[in-house]
């Protein structure tokens, strides 16, 4: 069997930096889920395709060569596309409303489920998300479901947004992520929840380091790793 461990939460639980550290901890495989969406945008559009052809998209996104590399010092996962980094053309507004706009057909959203399913490769795979231990890798012997308070994720965001030279208002933000978790948990398909037999970790008052320590001793206690 290939050791994956799934790390599922809502947004701003700290999901991509924890499995930054994991990955690269591990040396294991890691998988974005939530940027395939961006990345098969991105694709259609370099290529001139046209987002009405249902058909002609899901081939697109079975034949994805995509792969994430996790660099020590970086912030973010680097997104290689074909061999090309488009890790930041991936932010681009045009990019996210047509991810938007293709995540709503049930065709292209089976296609990309099973492109996930093929991250699991040896020596291991850290899978990102929020339906990786409840739909894609039901089988994972470790699935993880990191979360933290709206008011804790609404001021890691307005850190992150000061950071980079953005304005921000933690009053918009807490709306914000708060209608964002209510879409994700009473959406039809694959809705935001902890799988029946994942660990829930609470982050607010851990520290990126602390998390990864709590995973990596699961991860022990289950001969995933030594």
């Amino acid at each position: 069997m290939i050791p994956i461990i799934t790390v599922d939460g809502p947004s701003g639980a700290g999901k991509g930096t924890v499995c930054k550290s994991l990955s690269e901890f591990l040396n294991w495989n890691l998988l974005d889920s939530g940027l395939l969406y961006r990345i098969l945008a991105f694709e259609l559009i370099n290529k001139n395709m046209d987002f009405n052809e249902t058909d002609a998209i899901v081939l697109a996104a079975k034949n994805l060569d995509v792969c994430f590399k996790s660099i020590s010092g970086k912030e973010n996962v680097s997104v290689l596309l074909n061999n090309q980094d488009i890790t930041e053309s991936l932010r681009s507004e045009k990019v996210g409303l047509h991810a938007s706009e293709i995540a709503r057909d049930q065709h292209i959203r089976q296609a990309l489920l099973e492109k996930q399913k093929k991250f699991a490769k040896q020596p291991g795979l850290v899978a990102d998300g929020r339906d990786m231990g409840t739909v894609v890798f039901l089988d994972a012997p470790l699935k993880i479901f990191l979360t933290a308070s709206v008011e804790i994720r609404a001021k890691r965001r307005y850190k992150q947004l000061m950071n980079h030279g953005q304005d921000g208002n933690l009053a918009h933000l807490i709306k914000t992520i708060e209608a964002r978790d209510k879409l994700d948990i009473n959406r039809k398909i694959s809705p935001l929840r902890p799988a029946l037999d994942a660990i829930t970790i609470e982050s607010d008052n851990l520290s990126v380091d602390q998390v990864l320590e709590k995973i990596l001793d699961l991860a022990r206690s289950r001969n995933l790793i030594r």
